[in-house]
């Protein structure tokens, strides 16, 4: 995938299926590592294509496109990064950091404190490298239904 074919765009109504996609797939490939399969299994819950175009609507979403293909987004609020996820395949070649990026400057807009994450357990190595720093173990708090994801509390001070 040639990074220079990347484009980043707001996410707008009748992207919220391709959202739903990349997470299932990010979490599926990604997770594993971390993760045992029943709680792979269940990390989606009750959550719908529908309930990304609700994330949609609130206007700090992110995502990135690939000759037209979603290879992954990130969305935001006021002083918080909520979600961030990549399709495996756009892994590890800097997309996540163009990605982070937009999503800190989102959630930065009307707000002056830390910038704060739920980091997955494996991306918290990836979320220290560019700044953040781990407060305490927790889990996930934007779920819908199913069991509780274990994550780790992260914040990056805003200069």
């Amino acid at each position: 995938m040639n990074r220079s074919e990347i484009v980043l765009r707001p996410a707008r109504a009748g992207d919220g299926r391709s959202l739903f996609d990349v997470t299932v797939q990010s979490v599926q490939g990604l997770g594993k590592s971390h993760y045992t399969s029943e709680q792979l299994a269940g990390w989606m819950g009750e959550r719908t294509a529908e309930h990304y175009e609700d994330i949609i609507k609130s206007g700090r979403t992110v995502l990135a496109e690939h000759r037209g293909e979603v290879v992954g987004f990130v969305a935001s609020d006021p002083g918080e990064v909520t979600r961030l996820f990549l399709l495996p395949k756009a892994a590890g070649q800097g997309l996540g950091k163009r990605l982070l990026e937009a999503g800190v400057e989102n959630a930065k807009m009307g707000y002056s404190g830390s910038i704060r994450i739920e980091s997955t357990l494996n991306a918290q190595g990836f979320y220290e490298h560019h700044g953040f720093r781990a407060i305490e173990k927790g889990y996930f708090s934007h779920g819908v239904g199913g069991d509780p994801i274990e994550v780790v509390l992260m914040e990056m001070a805003q200069t």
